[in-house]
C-alpha cells in the first residue's frame, strides 16, 4: 500500500492527530476486548469470508491513498489532461469554428492517435504493475472462518482479527485483544526511536491517541512480542490516513519530472509566441488574414510535440515489463527513471556483499578462550526474546541445536527489554534453576561496555577501574579485524520486580563474546566492479563496527579510504555531512536516523541516490532516497517503504535493472531531442518563409497532414535498440544539454529547408504564381522525409546505419511513412490536399538534400559529443 514519509509530529500536530483519531478506535480502547468485538459484530474467531467480502465492498480498500488501479475513465482523463494535448484541442476547435472541417478532422485524428495510444499503454501498464505488485505486496495474517489465512493488507476490514509478530507492520488501527511482551515502534508517527510497550488491558483515563497502550496504529511496526488484535479502522479512517489528508506534503517531483515539465511549457510558450507572430507577418505581407489565421494555427500544431506524453508512458510501461523479466518489480512507474539515473547506491553489506548465511564460530571469554557459559547466556537471550530474531540470533540457536548443546533446563523467562537502535542492546530477565533472577544483555560491544562495571575471568569478577581495560579492547578488535561480527554478552543478578526497564541495564558484568562469520559472495566483487564501471558509486551504510566492515569491504574489492562513524555523523552539520559522505565509502555504526540523514545529505549534494535495505532499521532511509530498493524477503515495513523490490537480493540483479532504467531514459531523450530540434528548425524556416515569400510555404491542410504522418513515424521509438555506451553510465536530465542541442542542430534543419526553398524558387520555377502548388508539394516532401529520417541520426552517437541501426519496427515505420508521403503527392487523393506531381529532376535534388542534411546533422552532433556539451 502507498506509504508516506516519516512524519515526526509534535505539539500542534499531535493535537491534530487527536482530532483525526477515529471515534470507534477511542471507544474501543475504553472497553474490554469482548465488548469491542461485539460493537463491530465480530468475535475473537474473526469474520467469515463472505462477511469480510461484503464489508470490503461497503468500506472500500484499506489504503490511505486513492486506489492504485485507476478506472479507465480516470486514465483517459489523465491522458488528455496535458498542456500539449489541450493546446492541440484548442487549435482544432478554432479550425472547426472557422469552417475548416478537414483541418479539424486531421487534428482530431492526431489527438486520437496521441491520447489513444497513451491511454492504451497506461491501462496495460497499470494492469501489469498491479499484477506484479501482488507478488511483493504486504500481507497480514487474519482469522477468517475461524482459522489463520494470509490476506492482502488492502483487503482488511473493520471486524477482522489479525495476528501480529515481531517484524510485522501494523496493518490497520487495531485494538489489542491479547498481547505478550509487545513493543511497537511508532517513529513514523512520533519520531521517537524507542519502541513503546503495548498491552490488552482497558485504557484508564483519557490519554492522547498516540499514548494509548492498547491501540496500535496503521504504519507502525512490531519490534517484539506477539499479539492478537481487532481491526477497528481502515484506510482513510485510520489515524495515519487522517494525518495524510491534512498534513502530508505532495511528493516532490524528480529531476526528470521537472525537466519534462520545463520542456513542455517551453514548447507551449514557443507556440504562444509563434502563432500571433506568423499571423501578423503573413496577414500584413500577404493581405489574406483568413488564410494567415489558418496557416498560423497549422504552424502551432506543427511545432507542438503532442506525442511526448505517449512516448513517455509507453517507454515507462515497457520498462516495467522488462524490469520484471530481470526480477525487479517496480511499485511506481516513475521509479524507473530514477533507477536509471542513480549515481550513488547506499547499501548494507549483509546479504548484498555477503552470503547472508551467518555461522556462530566463537563463544569465548574476554581473553578469547572458549567458554560454554558465554554460549549459554547468548542462547538464553536469543531464545527468550520475542523481537524479530535476526540472523545472529538464528545462528546462535542453530549452533546450540546442531553443534553444541547447553544446560538450559530450569531457566524461565520473566521479562525482556527490547532492542532499539539508540541503545544497540537487548536484554532478557530470566529465572535461574536456583531461583535467582538474572538480566542477560547482548549487543554491540561498545554499547555493552558502557553498561558494565567489571568483567568475569576465571570465576572472578574484576572491576573496571575507570575505563574498559586496553587489553579487553585489543582482544575485541582482534576478532573484528579477522572479519568476525562480534556481540558482547553481559549479565547481573537483579531483584524480583513486576517489570524491568532500560535503567536496569547497568552495573553489568562482561562475560565474553560471541563471534560470527558471514563469508563474502563470490559474485559480489564482479557486481561491484560492474556498478563502478557504470558510473555508480557504492557506499556501505551499516550498523556494524568499522573493523569487521572494513575487512568485508576489502574481501570484495572495495577500496576503503575515509570511514565515517555514527558519532561523526551527529557531530557534522548538513553541509559538512554532505561533503564527508561524498568522500567516504564506508559509513559504520549508523543508527536508522543517521542512515536517513546521510541519504538526504547526498541528495542535497546533487546525487540521485538509491538505497538498498531489508530491515526495520532501513525504512527511514528507503523513504528518503530517490529510489528505495528492497527485497521480497524483507520485513513488511521495508517493502512498504520501497519503490522497487528485488526478487533476489543480489547486486547483479540490481545492475541489470539499472541498465533497463537507462534504456527507458535514453529512448525518451531521443524523442525530446528530435522533437525540440525539429520544432526549433521549423520555427526558423516558417519565419523566414513568411518574411521572404509572397505566399505561404505550405497550406494549413498540408502542414497538418505532414504532422500526422510524422507522428505515426515516432510511435515505435519506445521499442528502439540502444547503443551500449548510452547506458554505460547515469544520464541525468539536463535542460542545458537539450538547449545546446536545439540551438545547434535546429538551425541545420532550417539551413536545408532554405536550400530547398531556393531550389524550388530558382531551379523549378516556383517564382511563377502558377507553380505555387509545386512549391508546396516540394517542401511537404522534403520536410517529411528529412525530419522522419533524422531520428536515425539523432538516436545514436555512432555513424547511423553503418555502426548503429534502429529497431526493425522504427526502420519499417520510417520507410512506410516516407513512402506514404511520396505516394500521396502523386495519388488522386493528393489533389484534395493541393498536391501536384513532382518532376523527375526533383528526386535527385531531394536525395542530395537528405544525404547532405543527415551528414551535417551527424557532424554537428558528433562535435557536441566530443566537446562534452551533450552526453
Amino acid at each position: 500500500m502507498p506509504f508516506p514519509a516519516t512524519l515526526p509530529f509534535s505539539g500542534a500536530a499531535r493535537r491534530a492527530a487527536t482530532a483525526q483519531a477515529d471515534a470507534a478506535v477511542v471507544e474501543a480502547s475504553h472497553t474490554d476486548g469482548s465488548s469491542a468485538c461485539n460493537r463491530l459484530a465480530t468475535s475473537a474467531r474473526g469474520l467469515a469470508t463472505e462477511e469480510a467480502r461484503r464489508r470490503l465492498e461497503q468500506r472500500g480498500p484499506n489504503s490511505i491513498a486513492e486506489p492504485e488501479g485507476e478506472a479507465p475513465l480516470a486514465l483517459l482523463f489523465k491522458a488528455a489532461l496535458n498542456p500539449l494535448v489541450l493546446l492541440l484541442a484548442v487549435l482544432g476547435g478554432s479550425s472547426l469554428a472557422t469552417g475548416d472541417a478537414v483541418s479539424a478532422a486531421i487534428m482530431a485524428a492526431m489527438l486520437v492517435l496521441g491520447v489513444g495510444l497513451r491511454f492504451t499503454q497506461e491501462w496495460r501498464a497499470h494492469a501489469a504493475v498491479a499484477g506484479l505488485r501482488k507478488l511483493i505486496g504486504v500481507r497480514a495474517t487474519a482469522l477468517r472462518d475461524g482459522g489463520p489465512v494470509e490476506v492482502p493488507l488492502v483487503d482488511l476490514v473493520p471486524g477482522d482479527v489479525v495476528l501480529l509478530a515481531a517484524g510485522d507492520m501494523v496493518p490497520a488501527d487495531v485494538r489489542l485483544l491479547a498481547a505478550k511482551d509487545v513493543f511497537v515502534g511508532q517513529s513514523v508517527l512520533t519520531g521517537e526511536s524507542f519502541p513503546v510497550e503495548k498491552h490488552a488491558d482497558i485504557e484508564a483515563g483519557d490519554p492522547a491517541p498516540l499514548d494509548m497502550k492498547n491501540i496500535c496504529w496503521l504504519g507502525t511496526s512490531v519490534a517484539s512480542g506477539t499479539a492478537t488484535a481487532l481491526v477497528v479502522a481502515t484506510g482513510r479512517r485510520t489515524l495515519l490516513g487522517g494525518m495524510s489528508k491534512s498534513l502530508e506534503d505532495p511528493e516532490p517531483p524528480t529531476a526528470f519530472d521537472v525537466g519534462l515539465e520545463k520542456f513542455t511549457w517551453l514548447m507551449v510558450g514557443i507556440v504562444a509566441v509563434m502563432v500571433p507572430l506568423v499571423l501578423l507577418i503573413n496577414g500584413l505581407t500577404k493581405g489574406d488574414w483568413g488564410e494567415a489565421f489558418l496557416f498560423a494555427l497549422a504552424v502551432g500544431v506543427g511545432i507542438t510535440p503532442e506525442m511526448l506524453p505517449m512516448i513517455v508512458t509507453v517507454c515507462l510501461s515497457r520498462g516495467a515489463i522488462m524490469l520484471a523479466r530481470e526480477r525487479v518489480i517496480v511499485k511506481h512507474l516513475d521509479a524507473i527513471q530514477n533507477l536509471g539515473g542513480m549515481d550513488v547506491l547506499c547499501t548494507d553489506k549483509t546479504g548484498t556483499l555477503t552470503l547472508d548465511r551467518i555461522i556462530l564460530e566463537r563463544h569465548c571469554d574476554v581473553l578469547l578462550r572458549d567458554d560454554p557459559d558465554v554460549l549459554r547466556y547468548a542462547w538464553l537471550n536469543s531464545h527468550f526474546q520475542t523481537g524479530l530474531k535476526n540472523l545472529l540470533d538464528r545462528a546462535i540457536l542453530d549452533h546450540e541445536e546442531l553443534r553444541e548443546h547447553v544446560a538450559k533446563a530450569g531457566w524461565e523467562k520473566v521479562d525482556e527489554i527490547p532492542f532499539d537502535f539508540s541503545r544497540r542492546v537487548m536484554s532478557v530477565i530470566v529465572s535461574a534453576p536456583d531461583g535467582r533472577r538474572v538480566l542477560v544483555c547482548k549487543g554491540a560491544p561498545e554499547a555493552v561496555y558502557a553498561r558494565c562495571s567489571g568483567f568475569a575471568l576465571d570465576g572472578q569478577v574484576e572491576p573496571f577501574e575507570h575505563a574498559v581495560p586496553q587489553r579487553l579492547l585489543e582482544e575485541f578488535e582482534r576478532l573484528s579485524a579477522d572479519g568476525f561480527r562480534v556481540l558482547a554478552i553481559a549479565c547481573r543478578d537483579v531483584e524480583p520486580r513486576p517489570a524491568y526497564g532500560r535503567d536496569d541495564e547497568r552495573d553489568l558484568v562482561l562475560r565474553g563474546y560471541v563471534a560470527f562469520l558471514d563469508p563474502p559472495k563470490d559474485s559480489a566483487a564482479a557486481a561491484l566492479a560492474a556498478l563502478r564501471a557504470g558510473g555508480i558509486a557504492v557506499k556501505i551504510l551499516t550498523g556494524d563496527n568499522e573493523l569487521v566492515s572494513r575487512k568485508v569491504c576489502g574481501d570484495v574489492g572495495i577500496d576503503v579510504g575515509t570511514v565515517l562513524l555514527g558519532h561523526d555523523v551527529d557531530a557534522l552539520d548538513d553541509e559538512a555531512l554532505a561533503a564527508a559522505a561524498e568522500r567516504a565509502t564506508l559509513l559504520a555504526r549508523l543508527a536508522p536516523q543517521q542512515k536517513e540523514r546521510v541519504v538526504h545529505a547526498l541528495r542535497r549534494a546533487g546525487h540521485v541516490v538509491g538505497f538498498l535495505g531489508d530491515g526495520i532499521n532501513d525504512a527511514p532511509a528507503l523513504r528518503a532516497a530517490d529510489v528505495g530498493i528492497s527485497v521480497d524477503s524483507a520485513v513488511d515495513i521495508a517493502r512498504a517503504s520501497a519503490d522497487c523490490v528485488l526478487l533476489e537480493k543480489d547486486l547483479e540483479v540490481l545492475e541489470s535493472g539499472v541498465r533497463v532504467g537507462r534504456r527507458v531514459f535514453v529512448n525518451i531523450l531521443k524523442y525530446v531531442r528530435m522533437g525540440a530540434s525539429s520544432n526549433f528548425g521549423n520555427m526558423l524556416s516558417v519565419l523566414g518563409a513568411s518574411v521572404f515569400l509572397p505566399f505561404v510555404p505550405m497550406t494549413p491542410l498540408q502542414i497538418l497532414t505532414n504532422n500526422l504522418l510524422y507522428d505515426c513515424s515516432q510511435v515505435p521509438i519506445p521499442t528502439d535498440d540502444v547503443d551500449p555506451e548510452l547506458v554505460a553510465r547515469p544520464r541525468p536530465w539536463s535542460v542545458g544539454q537539450i538547449s545546446r542541442f536545439i540551438l545547434l542542430v535546429g538551425p541545420v534543419s532550417s539551413l536545408f529547408d532554405f536550400t530547398t526553398f531556393a531550389g524550388l524558387w530558382f531551379l523549378f520555377g516556383c517564382a511563377d504564381p502558377e507553380r505555387v502548388p509545386l512549391f508546396h508539394t516540394g517542401w511537404f516532401v522534403e520536410s517529411l522525409v528529412t525530419q522522419t529520417f533524422v531520428i536515425h541520426v539523432i538516436r545514436t552517437d555512432r555513424i547511423p546505419f553503418f555502426q548503429s541501426r534502429a529497431s526493425t519496427a522504427l526502420t519499417a515505420t520510417t520507410v512506410a511513412v516516407i513512402a506514404a508521403g511520396i505516394w500521396l503527392t502523386d495519388a488522386p487523393l493528393g489533389r484534395r490536399f493541393g498536391f501536384v506531381a513532382l518532376p523527375w529532376a526533383y528526386w535527385p535534388f531531394l536525395l542530395a538534400t537528405v544525404v547532405a542534411y543527415a551528414a551535417a546533422a551527424h557532424l554537428v552532433k558528433s562535435w557536441l559529443v566530443r566537446r562534452g556539451w551533450i552526453d
